[in-house]
C-alpha cells in the first residue's frame, strides 16, 4: 500500500498541510521551487507518483510542484474546496500600508535568500511579495514573471507605493515592493544581490547592486486584483 493509499478519502479532492512543507521542482527533490504555508490547500495530481514523491498543485495560486512521500501523513482532507475571494483595485489599495509594512518588518528579522522561499523569515524575490500580499488576503500567482503577466502595466512615472517593479534581461526574473520617493523593498540573492531583504533606490546613481538592477529594469506593475487559481 502507497502512502497516497493510506490518506484519508477527501470529498472534495483537496487535502491542506498540518505543517509548513517544502515542495520542490523535480521528484528526486533536490532543489526547493516553493513553500506551502500550515493550512494551504492542494491537491494531487493523476499519475505522478514515484518511489520518493508525488507531484501537486497548490490551490491558492495554482503552482505544481513536487512532495516528499514521506510528508504525505502531515496532510489531512479538506471538508471543502478552496474558494478564492476576489479582492479589487479600491480594496486592494487600503491594504498597501499593511504590505509595506510587512516588507519592512520582514527586513528587520535576521534573513537570508532563499530560492523557493515564500514562508520566512528566509523569501525568494517574488516569495516575499506573495507572501506579503497574501498576508492581506491578496493572492499573487508565484513567480516574478507570472507576476509581472498579471499586474496592470504602468509607465515609471505613474510609480505609487505598493506598485511592483521587475527586472530581467531575456525574461523577468527579479521583483520588487515600490516604497515610494524613489525606493523599493526586495529579497535578492547572494552573487549578485543583497543575500537577504534590503531597501536599494530605483537609480543608476546607487551602490554597485543597486546600479545593476536599475539597467535590468523591465518593467512596472500595478495590482488591481487578487489572483484566482480556479477563474472563481
Amino acid at each position: 500500500m502507497t502512502s497516497l493509499e493510506l490518506l484519508s478519502p477527501s470529498v472534495c479532492g483537496e487535502y491542506y498541510s498540518d505543517i509548513d512543507l517544502n515542495l520542490f521542482n523535480s521528484p528526486e527533490c533536490q532543489e526547493l521551487a516553493t513553500q506551502a504555508a500550515k493550512g494551504r490547500h492542494l491537491t494531487f495530481l493523476k499519475d505522478t507518483v514515484t518511489e520518493k514523491a508525488v507531484k501537486v498543485r497548490l490551490c491558492e495560486d495554482g503552482y505544481v510542484a513536487w512532495l516528499l512521500l514521506s510528508q504525505i501523513k502531515q496532510l489531512k482532507p479538506a471538508k471543502t474546496a478552496y474558494k478564492s475571494e476576489i479582492l479589487y483595485r479600491d480594496q486592494i489599495e487600503l491594504q498597501l500600508p499593511k504590505i509595506i509594512a510587512f516588507t519592512k518588518a520582514a527586513m528587520e528579522q535576521s534573513n537570508y535568500y532563499l530560492w523557493g522561499g515564500t514562508i520566512g523569515p528566509n523569501y525568494d524575490c517574488s516569495g516575499l511579495i506573495q507572501k506579503a500580499f497574501a498576508t492581506s488576503g491578496i493572492w499573487l500567482p508565484r513567480d516574478s514573471y507570472q507576476q509581472e503577466s498579471f499586474t496592470k502595466k504602468i509607465e515609471q512615472t505613474q510609480l505609487l507605493p505598493g506598485d511592483l517593479i521587475f527586472f530581467g534581461e531575456q525574461k523577468v526574473n527579479h521583483v520588487a515592493l515600490y516604497l515610494g520617493e524613489g525606493y523599493y523593498i526586495h529579497s535578492s540573492g547572494p552573487k549578485n544581490g543583497r543575500n537577504g531583504i534590503a531597501i536599494d533606490p530605483f537609480s543608476d546613481q546607487g551602490d554597485e547592486i543597486s546600479s545593476r538592477y536599475y539597467h535590468k529594469f523591465w518593467s512596472c506593475g500595478r495590482v488591481v486584483k487578487s489572483y484566482s487559481a480556479t477563474g472563481n
